[in-house]
This record gives C-alpha cells, sequence and structure tokens, in this order.
C-alpha cells in the first residue's frame, strides 16, 4: 500500500480558534478524514492501485476499473482534498499572499480583493456539499467549485487552495450560515504554503 496514512494536523485542534472551533476540527479530521481514507483502501485493496500515489490514480480515473471508480473518486478525492485542505490553512495566518503568487493572483484576477471576491463566490455557487479551488492550469491560475469530493487532479489541474463547504466542515459552530464561515475561513489561509504548492505546480 503506498505509503496511505492518515497525516497528523499541522497544529492544535484548536489552533484556528475563533474561525475554526476545536470540536469542528477534531471530527473532521479524526472522523470524516479518516472515514475516506478507510474506504479507499477498501476499494483499493487487491487492486494493481494498491501501490501507486492516490494523485496519479485521480490525475487518470479513466484506468480506475469501472467497478471501483466512484468510490475512488469520492474517497479517494476525499483524502487528497483534506490533506491540502489541513496544510493551507495555519494559525496566525491570513493576511496577503507576496511574492510570485502574489504577481500571479494580480495579474489574472486584476487584484487580491477580486480574487477573493470569485473565489467566495464560487464557494458560495457550490449548491449542496463541495469545494472551491483555486487551481493552476495549463493557462494559468483558475477558480472554480467542483461537486462532492471530486479533485481538480481529474481535470489535470494542480490544487493549490481549497475551501470545504460541505456542512460537516461549519455546521457545529456556523449552523447554515456559510457565508460567514467563507468569510472568516480568510483569517487562516497558510499564503506561505499555497505560495510553496504554486512554485511546485509551475514546475
Amino acid at each position: 500500500m503506498a505509503n496511505l496514512s492518515l497525516p497528523p494536523l499541522p497544529y492544535d485542534y484548536k489552533a484556528l480558534e475563533p474561525w475554526i472551533d476545536e470540536q469542528t476540527m477534531r471530527v473532521h479530521h479524526d472522523k470524516h478524514h479518516q472515514a475516506y481514507l478507510d474506504n479507499l483502501v477498501k476499494a483499493i485493496t487487491g487492486t494493481d492501485l494498491e501501490n501507486r500515489e492516490v494523485t496519479r490514480i485521480l490525475a487518470d480515473l479513466g484506468h480506475v476499473p469501472e467497478k471501483i471508480r466512484t468510490a475512488v473518486r469520492n474517497h479517494g478525492g476525499g483524502f487528497v482534498n483534506h490533506n491540502l485542505f489541513w496544510e493551507v490553512m495555519g494559525p496566525n495566518a491570513g493576511g496577503a499572499p507576496a511574492g510570485e503568487l502574489a504577481k500571479a493572483i494580480g495579474g489574472t484576477f486584476g487584484s487580491l480583493e477580486s480574487f477573493k471576491e470569485k473565489f467566495t463566490a464560487a464557494a458560495m455557487g457550490q449548491f449542496g456539499s463541495g469545494w472551491a479551488w483555486l487551481v493552476v492550469g495549463k493557462s494559468g491560475l483558475a477558480v472554480y467549485n467542483l461537486p462532492n469530493q471530486d479533485s481538480p487532479l481529474t481535470n489535470g489541474d494542480a490544487p493549490i487552495l481549497g475551501l470545504d463547504v460541505w456542512e460537516h466542515a461549519y455546521y457545529l459552530k456556523y449552523q447554515n450560515r456559510r457565508a460567514e464561515y467563507v468569510t472568516n475561513w480568510w483569517n487562516v489561509v497558510n499564503w506561505g504554503k499555497v505560495a510553496e504548492l504554486f512554485a511546485q505546480a509551475k514546475k
């Protein structure tokens, strides 16, 4: 099995308060993320996918056997999406990007505020469960949303910032107030990590 284990949070469960509460982080990481991993392992055990990196599997879903493709798409996507989600957040974060990432955001969207507006619209416009994404694609940076646990990797794009808008990501604290959750989430974005992912994606 290709190094499949649940990565620990890179910070304490309560480190993102008051924006994201400790109880939500515990349930989200320890229960939901673990369940995606467990179900992914169950789906690929005994197949030739066992020793492939999950990111490569998702980037080539067409070659996943049809009988397990939906399970791999859902649970593999959930596992990989959350791996990124924890990393692009952090305590004492927020603010603004710098360096090449800041230039790219300004060049693509006009300004950081314009980017935030577009990203927020993607998060708010995702009906039901899903994610908003900032990706590096063939033509540069792009923002879009995807339903459920679909990964930008299946589109051939490299995700560098993702926001989980499934209700389990915010309901304990915000109930039905997704807009408030999205607004507050900008306070925990780890722009240093996003810049690192941006640099990797451009190689």
